[in-house]
């Protein structure tokens, strides 16, 4: 059945034109029909309310058929919707029909005989604009959910480890606890020192095995109690928490440091050995409890010392630093 509701808007200069195909639309019971006799008009009306199908008159004043589908197109683009262009014409060259049809034009209907194509062609007009809005609309939804699952997403997909989203949301509860019960929160940043040196040796699915690699052995290392983080292409955190200050120091973390440093991973390249740099960024609940912008720009700014020095290091956060 047809859709007599089909928004239609029909553009020709010619009022008799116009007037013939507006009036063998609302013959064939077409309700909402629009009729306009220049092209910047059409345009505002498309505006104010998109159509499923444009009948046009090629050769116009102003702006021609091929112009205003040009137009068209953009407000389509822009407002994530097809119109599907139908042009009256009284050329029939290839070269002619051709240049249509690349410029987004969908069908021409020749003014010779348009009484009679007229309404077989809103059929198939009709059926086609509703598939592509549907198809538009679908994939439109799509791209909101994944909008809102990347949102919502605490995992890094490639190494199957938790995201920069979570360990932020750990380390805050992290910090609060810590806040509340006493002891001290650790913020431990490993760095691949010679990542981008190996990126120019190896191909991206190598890199993409020597990452899952490093999370792997990182994973065996920590405490279970312990967060495992990859907060960037070659960094990784640990988020952990300890009752007694005391024990907050670079050697409760060293069997991470000297694991990751002196045993090569294993890739479908060979061995491949990673140079890590790693700073202990920690912070007493005694001396006051540091935003997460604190504890990441210490941690930072210490493992660049790591890198220069080859060392694992250890920094505290300037309280109140981000203010």
């Amino acid at each position: 059945m047809p859709n007599l509701d089909l928004p239609i808007l029909v553009v020709d200069d010619a009022k008799f034109s116009s007037m013939v195909v507006g009036r063998t639309l609302r013959n064939a019971g077409y309700r909402d029909v629009r009729i306009v006799n220049n092209a910047p008009e059409a345009l505002q009306l498309i505006e104010q309310r998109p159509v499923s199908v444009l009948i046009a008159d090629w050769l116009m004043p102003e702006m021609d058929g091929l112009e205003l589908t040009d137009q068209v197109r953009q407000q389509d683009e822009q407002n994530n919707h097809y119109t599907y262009v139908i042009l009256l014409t009284a050329r029939e060259s290839v070269e002619a029909l051709s240049e249509a049809f690349d410029r987004g034009v969908d069908d021409f209907i020749y003014k010779s005989d348009m009484t009679k194509q007229l309404i077989p062609r809103i059929f198939a007009a009709d059926r086609m604009a509703d598939r592509q809005n549907t198809l538009l609309r679908a994939n439109s939804l799509l791209i909101e959910n994944n909008r809102e699952l990347e949102s919502t997403n605490i995992i890094d997909l490639e190494t199957g480890l938790c995201n920069t989203k979570y360990g932020r949301e750990r380390l805050t509860k992290m910090l609060r606890h810590a806040e509340s019960r006493g002891g001290c929160s650790a913020y431990v940043l490993c760095g691949i020192r010679n990542w981008q040196e190996l990126k120019r040796k190896h191909p991206p699915t190598v890199m993409s095995e020597l990452a899952i690699g490093i999370a792997r052995r990182l994973s065996t290392l920590i405490r279970p109690i312990d967060a495992l983080c990859r907060v960037g292409d070659n960094q990784f955190a640990i988020i952990a928490y300890f009752p007694n200050s005391d024990h907050c120091t670079t050697t409760a973390f060293r069997r991470v440091f000297d694991g990751i440093n002196h045993k090569a991973l294993k890739t479908t390249a060979g061995y491949i050995s990673v140079e890590a740099g790693m700073v202990l960024c920690k912070a007493d609940a005694q001396n006051g409890t540091p935003s997460i912008q604190d504890m990441e720009r210490a941690a930072v700014q210490g493992l660049v010392d790591a890198y220069d020095t080859r060392r694992f290091t250890e920094t505290a956060p300037e309280i109140g630093a981000t203010a």
